[in-house]
């Protein structure tokens, strides 16, 4: 079985909704994942934009200790709404928790990178003061498998 992951709310390479922009409604997505390896003992879910003009990319969003019989989170699940033990990190807006798309006018389309991480163990030791680099780091070592969905993004020039 292929480990997938979809949303309902845009599809692979489409463009995002005003409700995942950071100026609109800044909530976080629904997604739902399948076809996880045997072993998985939790989930862990980044939301990450390689075209950001940093040098470094930009955080949108990290999450791990999901329970590995969770295969949804609901639109707007962050902060509130995510499954008991589940731990945000620091998106590079400087606090734990979604944080919407926000590419800067005139910069063009950015990608954001919706990936589901398939965990070798129940717990990894993140807290909410941690980085994208470091919720990184510690999936680097703990992955089994991962599933991404792409959504597009441009600022809109004023009129």
């Amino acid at each position: 079985m292929t480990f997938t992951v979809v949303s309902t709310g845009f599809a692979d390479g489409g463009v995002l909704p005003d409700a995942q922009v950071h100026a609109g409604g800044n909530r976080s997505p629904q997604l739902s994942w399948s076809g996880a390896p045997e072993g998985t003992k939790s989930f862990a879910v980044t939301c990450y934009d390689p075209d950001a003009p940093t040098g470094s990319g930009f955080w949108h969003w990290t999450v791990a200790n999901i329970p590995a019989d969770v295969t949804e989170l609901a639109e707007g699940a962050s902060p509130a709404g995510l499954p008991e033990g589940a731990v945000e990190g620091r998106t590079d807006f400087g606090e734990p928790g979604f944080g919407g798309a926000a590419p800067p006018k005139g910069h063009g389309p950015h990608r954001y990178i919706f990936t589901v991480f398939a965990v070798d163990t129940a717990r990894l030791d993140v807290t909410p003061e941690n980085s994208g680099a470091v919720f990184g780091f510690n999936l680097h070592f703990h992955t089994l498998a991962k599933a991404s969905i792409t959504g597009v993004y441009q600022a809109r020039s004023p009129d």
